[in-house]
């Protein structure tokens, strides 16, 4: 399986293959019209907790946000629901909406799966 990672506001290509948009809340500015995505997992977000902890001093928790959320992953049911319904497609983007293009979770979600 392929996998990359995009931001939720550039375009759809067919060469995305499956999207699956993986933040807990909605795109802002996005229309429910024109954002297109085939799954949305919001269940495997990183947890409010980490993520505003995380958003005090991204690049300096970096490294540390990685850590805890791949643990928060690992036990998280909705993140195996996950795997298990993508695991025929050949090629999966993985839709984030965050402006950081460096520090992101679905960085942290695709080194997950790609070690699977």
């Amino acid at each position: 399986m392929e996998i990359q990672i995009k931001r939720a506001y550039q375009p759809a290509s067919p060469d995305d293959g499956f999207r699956a948009y993986i933040d807990r809340l909605w795109p802002r500015g996005l229309s429910h019209e024109t954002f297109h995505y085939d799954l949305w997992e919001k269940d495997i977000a990183p947890s409010a907790e980490l993520r505003e902890w995380f958003h005090a001093n991204i690049e300096g928790r970096w490294a540390e946000f990685e850590s805890r959320y791949k643990k928060e992953l690992q036990g998280n049911s909705s993140f195996a629901a996950f795997c298990e319904a993508i695991k025929d497609k050949s090629k999966v983007t993985l839709l984030y909406s965050s402006h950081d293009e460096i520090h992101n979770n679905a960085i942290v979600v695709m080194d997950l799966l790609k070690g699977k």
